[in-house]
């Protein structure tokens, strides 16, 4: 399980709707949209040569805690967004009855 890394900044990026983290190459990205009180969260990518470094869950765990300080439901849609609430019960509250990962 990762950890929260104090070398990885993530930014959300509203404007094309992605919470980000920039390496010099290529962002590391989970996108999602909003509306009606809800975050769907579509689809996280990180790419092949940073790939096991834990980026992916840090990008999940903004994108969690920003869900959390604003009052809104999450809705898993992505597989890996789903997997780590199944790893991270203290998460789970956040996502939609009867939705995936809940």
């Amino acid at each position: 399980m990762a950890e929260e890394r104090a070398d990885v900044t993530v930014v959300r990026n509203g404007a094309e709707e992605r919470f980000e983290i920039r390496t010099g190459g290529e962002p590391a990205f989970l996108t999602y949209s909003i509306s009606d009180g809800e975050i769907v969260l579509l689809h996280t990518e990180v790419p092949e040569a940073l790939s096991g470094n834990g980026l992916g869950s840090e990008l999940v765990r903004a994108a969690l805690e920003h869900a959390r300080s604003e009052g809104l439901v999450v809705v898993p849609l992505c597989p890996f967004v789903q997997a780590y609430l199944r790893r991270h019960p203290e998460y789970r509250g956040l996502a939609r009855p009867g939705g995936s990962g809940a």
